[in-house]
């Protein structure tokens, strides 16, 4: 069972109202000098992320104050949200992961791919309880056929055109081009025309392949996610941006996955939000063999969100909190660390409760904005690429996203 630190010490570091000057003050004056010159707009380096990344007292308050502060200024107090569902088809999978307790071997009694009966049966549920968004990932099953993806996409597609569907991450996508011996451009551009709307930038952890080789030594490198994601970007489908944080990873290698990120969205503007996701370690085999010490929910957590925020400024400006790893309160509590966007509904998650999150697999529309609205502020149902479901558009005339996000030149401005 995941713990969590003492809510003593953690909500005086996120619902401290204290002027911005005077909690600066207090802090040490390196800390204070990056959180000053980020103020200003200069561009956190990846040294000044790493040396964020270790804050703790009263620079890490002043860390959260600053990281509130630059959000509010950058995106103001919209806190968006999506109406979604996950369908996890299939938990068959091969590549062996050290950090998923989700995948299950062929012959095991409660290993599952679904059909397409039973997909499509639950995306009319979804868009039956208003889902604009279905979000599809599995494991990697050697049963597959080579063109299943595609298949599916084209199913879904023909019963029911407006939905988004968000799905397949980049190790899904490299072993589907392989398993059809296409190239990632001729891959990706069909399945986009089948109806891919846009690719969870999943499968990321830390683009580091040392650490890579620790977690799961047969998934995908850094160079081919890069690859993967960059050429998804120049078709004309964004891709969402993560990073799995809090197992053998150290400061330095989180900010040299954030200034990587910011490098691949400067080159490419294809990214429509940042999502920081906290390891579950309960399950998984990392843990039982003794390679990672568990660590407890909290300050780790703030500190990485408020540091994005600031590496991230102008540059990906779509900050989400992850409600299924951090459970609802902490995540009210990443509002005032620089998140501004609630993540979806999901009605269905297994992938994080499999390996020991229990924050549950479903949150409420009428949750999500109570939630929001408890922080002090003001919940906004948007799209996948975050146009507002009411009508509201992105300002394309200035050629950004609706919270900020650039759109690139091409073909993903015109979708």
């Amino acid at each position: 069972m995941s713990w969590i630190e003492p809510w003593d010490t953690i909500e005086p570091l996120v619902l401290n109202d204290e002027p911005l000057p005077r909690v600066l003050g207090r802090a040490a004056p390196e800390i204070r000098a990056i959180l000053e010159a980020a103020l200003a707009r200069r561009e956190v380096t990846v040294a000044e992320g790493e040396r964020l990344l270790e804050t703790d007292g009263d620079d890490l308050l002043a860390l959260i104050r600053t990281a509130d502060h630059v959000r509010a200024e950058d995106v103001g107090d919209d806190v968006t949200y999506v109406v979604n569902r996950n369908i996890n088809f299939t938990n068959v999978c091969f590549v062996n992961c050290h950090f998923c307790a989700f995948k299950r071997q062929r012959w095991e009694e409660d290993a599952y791919t679904h059909g397409l009966d039973v997909v499509l049966g639950k995306v009319d549920e979804a868009v039956a309880r208003g889902a604009t968004e279905v979000c599809m990932q599995g494991g990697i099953n050697p049963d597959m056929q080579p063109f299943t993806y595609r298949d599916i996409l084209v199913a879904i597609k023909e019963r029911h055109p407006r939905i988004h569907v968000h799905a397949f991450s980049p190790m899904e996508i490299m072993y589907g081009a392989r398993r059809t011996n296409m190239d990632y451009p001729a891959y990706i551009g069909m399945l986009r025309d089948a109806g891919l709307g846009s690719i969870p930038g999943t499968a990321a952890e830390i683009l580091d392949d040392d650490v890579r080789e620790i977690l799961s030594h047969k998934k995908v490198d850094v160079r081919s996610w890069i690859d993967i994601i960059t050429t998804a970007h120049r078709l004309g489908v964004p891709t969402t941006s993560t990073i799995m944080y809090g197992h053998v990873e150290t400061a330095g290698h989180v900010a040299r996955h954030i200034g990587l990120l910011r490098d691949l969205q400067k080159e490419t503007g294809g990214f429509t939000e940042f999502v920081p996701l906290g390891f579950i370690w309960e399950n998984t085999r990392l843990y039982q063999d003794g390679k990672v010490e568990p660590q407890p929910k909290g300050r780790r957590d703030l500190r990485v969100y408020a540091a994005s925020r600031l590496m991230l400024r102008g540059v990906i400006d779509n900050l989400q909190t992850s409600w299924v790893k951090l459970g609802h309160r902490l995540s009210q509590l990443t509002l005032r660390a620089g998140c501004n966007d609630f993540g979806g509904t999901l009605m269905e998650e297994s992938i994080s409760r499999e390996a020991g999150a229990d924050a549950g697999e479903y949150t409420s529309v009428e949750e999500i904005e109570a939630l929001v609205r408890a922080m002090g502020r003001r919940p906004v149902q948007r799209t996948t690429l975050y146009a507002r479901t009411d009508g509201a558009q992105a300002d394309h005339g200035t050629g950004r996203w609706r919270g900020g996000s650039p759109l690139p030149a091409g073909p993903l401005a015109a979708h």
